[in-house]
């Protein structure tokens, strides 16, 4: 297999995949665009066998070890008929993306594996006990300190892979993309509560949940749409806010960012942030069907990212 082949397989993955992501991918340098591919392809094999429900835990434990020892292996050796790892182990060389940085991101992705987490508490649902007869238990972190932690392994670590392949001096642009990473990652929370509570999970912390006066309850209600949105806006709103704070982060970090990349991190924030203000408009109902920002929407962005990336590179 050639390195060529390799980054073919990972741009395919990402273009069927990535969705948000890509749109950005697509205003990058060829051999930028490449390594972006092959760490959202990394990603979204680690995410694929964590997510998939259709296998116990402990089998999905069991085969994400056996996958990362693999990787490690053809991290070390530099050598394998993975298409993905060889496309990623070149890209870590290219772009001088640290080991820990990667071993983060895997953490990230499997941390729903974990059989317990720090600041994580179980809760139970005592009103799917009444209707149904079954006791129902959510995983939910106490506090948003906790909140932070999971964010910044599922979503800063990113951020911080991405810069190095981006390209910056300053030092200060770490901390400016882990607050964008959390940015993104409270953006996600709110639009898939819904989705989340189906599968035991709730990402939005507890302490807000009784600072709010919100049950647990009340918020499994609200996402099977059994009790209107209206009773939980003051919670969502909540981390709306907190969202857009982040945000702010990524007008600090745009300018610190190499010339010829730094359309591909305004597109990529563009859309994320409109996501959120589309929840904000929506008077936070994310319960009655998905939000998302409409494709027509992505293409006006990638197009005025195409114009920015142009720009950008006659000036550099």
């Amino acid at each position: 297999m050639t390195l060529a082949e390799a980054y073919a397989v990972c741009r395919t993955i990402a273009q069927r995949e990535a969705k948000n992501f890509y749109y950005s991918f697509r205003v990058l340098p060829e051999h930028k665009r490449n390594a972006m591919c092959a760490v959202y392809a990394f990603m979204r094999r680690a995410d694929d066998i964590s997510d998939d429900e259709a296998v116990s835990l402990p089998e999905r434990r069991e085969v994400m070890g056996r996958w990362l020892e693999a990787w490690r292996a053809a991290r070390r050796s530099g050598v394998s008929d993975d298409p993905v790892f060889v496309a990623l182990n070149d890209a870590q060389k290219r772009f001088a993306i640290p080991d820990a940085l990667l071993e983060d991101l895997v953490r990230g992705t499997t941390m729903d594996l974990e059989e317990s987490q720090p600041g994580v508490v179980t809760v139970t649902d005592t009103t799917s006990t009444e209707l149904t007869g079954r006791t129902r238990t959510f995983q939910i972190y106490e506090s948003f300190d906790g909140l932070y932690r999971y964010c910044y392994l599922v979503a800063s670590v990113v951020g911080l892979v991405c810069i190095r392949i981006f390209g910056y001096r300053d030092p200060r642009a770490e901390l400016l993309a882990e607050k964008t990473g959390v940015a993104f990652q409270l953006t996600n929370i709110l639009r898939d509560v819904s989705e989340d509570a189906e599968r035991g999970r709730i990402y939005l912390p507890l302490q807000d949940l009784e600072a709010n006066q919100v049950s647990v309850e009340r918020l499994v209600l609200a996402a099977q749409n059994k009790e209107k949105p209206g009773t939980v806006i003051n919670l969502l709103a909540l981390e709306a806010s907190r969202a857009r704070e982040f945000y702010a982060s990524a007008e600090e970090l745009l300018p610190m960012i190499h010339r010829d990349s730094r359309a591909a991190l305004w597109v990529l924030v563009t859309i994320y942030r409109g996501l959120l203000e589309q929840i904000i408009a929506r008077n936070y109902d994310v319960f009655s069907e998905r939000v998302s920002v409409p494709t027509s929407k992505k293409l006006m962005v990638l197009a005025q990212g195409m114009g920015k990336a142009l720009r950008n590179r006659m000036g550099s």
